[in-house]
């Protein structure tokens, strides 16, 4: 069985580079990214209320026409399957008169809109871009996540339009994807040979399956072939025949929830029977190499342990893995604010300003002293955290630094608080940020690239075996300390989840974005396998694999899933890039039977020795990137905002 595997994942290997279209060969690597979107902040769920269908009878003629205009829509049909009547029923009409300024460039989005009568104009600058009549869609993005319009849209005749808003139509689509995994999870447990599975191995089971439809009288499996894919119907009947005696014999039909093919993937056999679709059918299936690695029939290598928990335990002890004796725990802790004293810059056009090592919509970070040892003093602003309800994900960030203790995560030294700000004091990398460094050089050498990411694979081990995802894996993200180690930090959008638990939050960068985010099904530890391929990419090539100056650009290739390799790319780094991005997250490298260490095991990894990095025992080939100088010396001068926070005084933050 072993070696049956491995055939079969070295031809899914030659099969997907040979499917990759590469780039044309160049001198130089691409141009480099100068900016990026800013993150997407997650925002609650709305309660059940929000599933509450609005008083607005619609005809079937409305009903078709919604359905009709998101499966026409090159982005909305990307995001599920179809449009179910509660989201078509969930629209509600509005009416303009001619001249009325619907949406306004630079304003924030809340819903979108389907033209039902009447004719708008689409203008960006005061340049008319393009006419807007019945059955066209307006204003997508906006039921994804919070964003500024992009352009004006007014009326040019009267106009009535159907809309929904971004917490309806969140709430619909979770629900929906809810129960839509619900039933096909009640379909897997009625497979004999899986009843005995656990729920968490049959969710893994059913993040490795893909949906797929057939015409009627396709012939879905031939008797005679080699099993290559194990079948549960969703929809529609499937007709069961074999040849006897020279004619095909009827052996019965299937339909919905029931299954077949598996019976040649578990005995290695070829097909018994012809499957034909009888009508239009819907199936969820799973390939031969993803169901052997998943199965509980294939034998598994047991997983290493934790060795970012064990080993770093044994050696270093509560304050372990801060890189040299003065990034460690200090004697003499920090135990009031007004004890931390701001640095200043000793020379240039900002001397005798503070430093201010980073900025941000929630507040800055600043470079601080507390007798000779320097801190990185994270200061949110709280009328932020309340405006945008974050106060979970704060709390959150807070409890994940406090218990975290790995060389790959960033130090954490306590929490402040007065009427303004909340404050989180944290290890000063003084390499400063990744980001800066590939900005500088373009793209990285393979072997810098592969220590970067093998840092950041140990991060992700030793938050996952924490039960933590992490959801804003990127380049700006990771610090290099003064040793040239990469550490994970920014933990705003860390999530706390149990294995086999989903999660629906909308959160994190436009171009890192999982697919399973976007379709709103719910997402695990998965993602961060996702983006940690992106980051790969990025960091070799200079920029991400799915990159656009559209937003919706950028979303419907990933959910397409199709990307190209520049020439220059090795093939190992392609394979492992594949591996990591692909687009159901149980076929994912790292969230397989193999666990992280299928990715440890990867080729392109093969240099690192793997104990020696994670106890801090490798030269790292980042330190050729740090410069020498002013402790602020690796960081961008940034201005600073005066603007002052309003005080607020609601209790979210008592245990800070």
């Amino acid at each position: 069985m072993d070696e049956r595997l491995r055939d079969l994942r070295l031809q899914e290997e030659r099969t997907f580079l040979q499917s990759v279209v590469r780039e044309e060969a160049t001198e130089r690597p691409p141009s480099r990214r100068h900016s990026r979107a800013p993150a997407i902040v997650p925002e609650p769920l709305s309660s059940d209320a929000a599933l509450c269908v609005p008083n607005s009878p619609k005809s079937r003629r409305d009903l078709s026409l919604i359905a009709e205009a998101v499966g026409r829509n090159e982005f909305l049909r990307r995001l599920g399957e179809g449009c179910p009547e509660a989201l078509a029923q969930s629209f509600a009409p509005v009416w303009h008169g001619p001249g009325d300024t619907v949406l306004a460039e630079g304003t924030e989005g809340t819903a979108m809109y389907i033209v039902a009568e009447g004719q708008l104009s689409v203008s960006q600058r005061g340049r008319q871009l393009r006419m807007l009549g019945p059955g066209d869609v307006f204003g997508e993005l906006a039921i994804l996540y919070h964003c500024k319009r992009t352009a004006t849209v007014q009326a040019l005749s009267p106009v009535r339009l159907w809309a929904i808003d971004r917490q309806r139509y969140r709430a619909i689509a979770t629900s929906n994807a809810k129960q839509r995994r619900a039933e096909i999870l009640g379909s897997l447990r009625t497979v004999h040979w899986l009843r005995d599975l656990s729920d968490s191995h049959l969710c893994k089971l059913l993040d490795a399956m893909e949906e797929c439809t057939f015409a009627p009288g396709h012939v879905i499996i031939h008797e005679g072939d080699e099993g290559e894919n194990f079948y549960i119907i969703l929809k529609g009947e499937v007709r069961v025949s074999r040849r006897v005696d020279g004619q095909e014999k009827l052996l019965r039909v299937l339909g919905t929830g029931e299954h077949f093919g598996e019976l040649s993937l578990l005995q290695n056999s070829r097909r018994t029977a012809s499957c034909q679709a009888q009508g239009h059918v819907t199936c969820i299936t799973v390939a031969k190499e993803d169901f052997l690695e998943i199965s509980p029939f294939c034998p598994r290598q047991l997983s290493e342990p934790n060795t970012s928990e064990t080993e770093a335990s044994a050696l270093e002890g509560p304050g372990r893995g801060w890189g040299s004796p003065s990034l460690r725990q200090p004697l003499a802790p920090v135990r009031r604010l007004e004890d931390l004293v701001a640095v200043h810059y000793e020379e240039g056009p900002r001397q005798g300003q503070r430093v201010i090592l980073g900025t941000g919509g929630f507040g800055r970070v600043d470079l601080v002293r507390s007798g000779e040892q320097l801190f990185a003093l994270k200061q949110i602003r709280k009328d932020w955290v309340v405006r945008t309800q974050q106060q979970e994900h704060v709390r959150t960030e807070r409890r994940v630094l406090a218990g975290s203790r790995s060389p790959f995560i960033v130090g954490f030294f306590g929490t402040f608080r007065d009427g303004q700000y909340v404050y989180l004091l944290l290890e000063f990398c003084q390499g400063g940020e990744l980001w800066t460094k590939l900005r500088e050089m373009r793209c990285f050498e393979e072997p810098l690239a592969v220590f970067c990411c093998a840092c950041v694979v140990e991060g992700l081990e030793y938050l996952h075996g924490r039960g933590i995802v992490y959801r804003d894996l990127k380049p700006e993200n990771l610090m290099l300390d003064q040793r040239g180690y990469v550490k994970l930090v920014d933990f705003g959008f860390a999530k706390e989840l149990g294995r086999g638990e989903k999660t629906y939050s909308f959160c994190g960068t436009p171009e890192y974005l999982a697919p399973e985010m976007l379709r709103q099904e719910g997402h695990d530890f998965a993602v961060d396998f996702w983006m940690l391929g992106i980051l790969t990419f990025e960091l070799l090539v200079g920029r991400p694999p799915f990159h656009s100056a559209d937003p919706q650009q950028i979303y419907s290739r990933i959910l397409d899933g199709v990307f190209s390799f520049p020439a220059f790319l090795g093939e190992a780094a392609c394979s492992l890039i594949g591996k990591l991005c692909r687009r159901r997250p149980g076929q994912r490298l790292g969230n397989t039977a193999s666990g992280i260490r299928g990715i440890k095991k990867h080729r392109w990894f093969g240099a690192v020795k793997w104990r020696k990095l994670l106890l801090r025992q490798l030269e790292a080939p980042t330190l050729r990137l740090i410069k020498e100088g002013p402790p602020y010396v690796n960081f961008k001068r940034f201005s600073v905002d005066w603007t002052p926070a309003e005080d607020e005084f609601s209790g979210w933050d008592e245990d800070f």
